[in-house]
């Protein structure tokens, strides 16, 4: 039988190993490190005495790739939903805090009501936001709509959120493939998943049982160096035992971050400027009953603090489009950062005097700046440098910013190339 090597075990390399299995090949997964996960695991963190997320993500249940994943792998009941899509936000500066409450139904009708909506908005400024969504050209995110109290106040927030990039860098396109998945859709489609333990339990650790059940075989800290093309195919994998020679009818899935892809195939054009994301978990427990309420999580504008996720005996912070912010360090990011906390939570202001253990992750080259420049360089699955060989990555063409959505759909994308071969 023929063998299909997916070289990384992120969302990309485990959706693509996924969909190979599950058409009937045999799947060897490549992994360089210790863990499965990439960007999106979790681990036991000794100085907080508790297991932490990498990074949060929000998925939300208009991401259908994401929902099929998680039936695949058998992981629905690891995650809370809520039956209605409430997002509570804070403006630091005003002390003023609201919440956007969407109806279920395709028809906004959530928007016509002024106690559903941002305060002091109109319902041309919605009309105004809809429209980003039949944006083709490269406008950034900041040129797309009238910069009043829903930019700032919800449009903003969101796209610097998806994007990881500032607003008037980041691209409105790919802001807009987002809403017309999700916002567009009615809020039956943007009802937030929020994991009951943390990412590794409820995305990466059942996939990976997944594969072992079908046969796949999973290495850890299993690097591949090198790879030899030749004849137009990829010929050799080079491990950590050797050579792994390919025969005539096996093929490869390439599911590695961009400048690993660069350096194991030569001639790749990818992304190659990054952006930062910062994670800030302090050792505080939330009150399920307070500002944060049942969604789990706030926004925050006007403050350094972006979102900030109740989590299991923490609270998790998340500041994105980051680089000029990452080099500093950890104690200063978290003292700047726990006084956004401790009013988003309503804790009393003497709080502020008393900052709980933390946890900084940084992540330096978190996803590619979502640039006009770097969205021309993102590459298809299926490629001209090997015959036998396709590409997989949020940073690859999906038509998405670099989300969950998008890694896991590359990986689809990746494993039709090669079954169809």
């Amino acid at each position: 039988m023929s063998q299909v090597h997916v070289i990384g075990a992120g969302l990309a390399g485990l959706a693509a190993a996924l969909s190979l299995t599950a058409g009937g090949r045999s799947v060897t997964v490549h992994e360089a490190g210790p863990a499965a996960g990439g960007r999106c695991r979790s681990y036991l963190d000794k100085e907080l005495g508790l297991r932490i997320d990498n990074g949060n993500h929000l998925l939300l249940s208009g991401n259908r790739a994401a929902r099929a994943y998680i039936a695949e792998i058998g992981a629905q009941a690891s995650f809370q939903i809520p039956n209605r899509a409430v997002f509570p936000f804070m403006d630091l500066k005003t002390g003023e805090r609201w919440v956007v409450r969407l109806n279920r139904g395709r028809i906004p009708w959530w928007v016509f009501n002024p106690r559903l909506r941002v305060p002091e908005t109109r319902l041309s400024d919605y009309l105004g936001m809809a429209r980003i969504a039949r944006i083709r050209n490269d406008t950034p995110v900041a040129d797309s709509m009238r910069r009043g109290r829903l930019y700032w106040r919800l449009l903003e927030p969101i796209a610097v959120a998806a994007l990881n990039t500032s607003s008037r860098e980041g691209l409105a396109r790919l802001l807009g493939a987002v809403m017309r998945e999700t916002l567009l859709r009615g809020g039956k489609a943007c009802l937030p998943m929020l994991p009951r333990q943390g990412l590794s339990e409820a995305l990466i650790d059942p996939a990976v049982a997944t594969l072992r059940a079908r046969g796949a075989e999973v290495r850890f800290n299993s690097r591949i160096g090198d790879m030899t093309v030749e004849g137009g195919k990829v010929a050799v994998l080079r491990g950590p035992e050797g050579p792994i020679p390919l025969g005539p009818n096996d093929a490869v899935v390439l599911a590695v971050p961009p400048w690993v892809a660069t350096d194991l195939l030569p001639g790749l054009v990818a992304p190659e400027a990054f952006e930062a994301i910062l994670n800030i978990h302090f050792l505080q427990e939330a009150d399920p009953s307070g500002p944060i309420g049942q969604a789990g999580f706030i926004g925050l504008t006007s403050g350094t603090a972006e979102w900030v996720f109740r989590k299991p005996g923490h609270v998790s912070v998340t500041i994105s489009a980051a680089n000029n912010m990452v080099d500093d360090s950890a104690r200063a990011l978290a003292s700047l950062v726990w006084p956004n906390v401790v009013d988003a939570l309503g804790l009393h202001a003497r709080a502020k005097n008393t900052m709980p253990a933390y946890r900084v992750v940084k992540e330096k080259r978190a996803t590619f700046a979502a640039t006009a420049e770097q969205e021309a360089r993102r590459p298809r699955a299926r490629t001209d440098l090997a015959t036998n060989l396709a590409l997989a990555g949020d940073w690859t063409n999906t038509g998405l910013p670099a989300t969950i959505e998008g890694a896991i759909r590359s990986g689809r994308s990746a494993a039709d190339v090669v079954l169809s071969l």
